[in-house]
C-alpha cells in the first residue's frame, strides 16, 4: 500500500518540481532527470517526456532546439510567463499544505 501512496504523491508533486527546476534556466530532459535524481525524486524518461509535452501543450513550458557538442541537437525546455504564474500559485498551495500538516502534527502532540 505504501508504494501506491508514494507513487501518487510523487505524481502530484512532479509538475511542481519541474517548474521549480526550470524557473532559473532552460534544460534538456536528461538534465531535468538528473536534478530530480539529486533531489531523490527518481523519475524515468517514460514518465518525464509525456509530462513535459503536456506542460508544453497547456502553455506553461516552451522549448527550443540547440546544437549539442556531442551528438544530435537537444530540445531545451523553459518556463513561460504562464508557467511562472502557475509556479507562484503552486508555491502558495504548497505552503498551505505544509501549514495544514504542521497543524495536524501540533494538534496530535498536545
Amino acid at each position: 500500500m505504501i508504494d501506491n501512496l508514494r507513487s501518487q504523491m510523487k505524481k502530484g508533486l512532479l509538475e511542481y518540481c519541474i517548474l521549480l527546476i526550470l524557473q532559473y534556466e532552460p534544460m534538456y530532459a536528461t538534465e531535468i532527470l538528473e536534478c530530480l535524481k539529486v533531489a531523490q525524486l527518481v523519475v524515468v524518461e517514460g514518465t518525464l517526456y509525456p509530462l513535459l509535452s503536456r506542460l508544453k501543450n497547456v502553455g506553461v513550458l516552451a522549448y527550443y532546439w540547440q546544437e549539442s557538442p556531442a551528438g544530435p541537437p537537444r530540445k531545451y525546455f523553459k518556463i513561460t510567463p504562464e508557467g511562472e504564474l502557475l509556479l507562484q500559485e503552486l508555491e502558495k498551495e504548497w505552503g498551505a499544505m505544509q501549514s495544514t500538516i504542521q497543524s495536524l502534527h501540533a494538534n496530535n502532540n498536545e
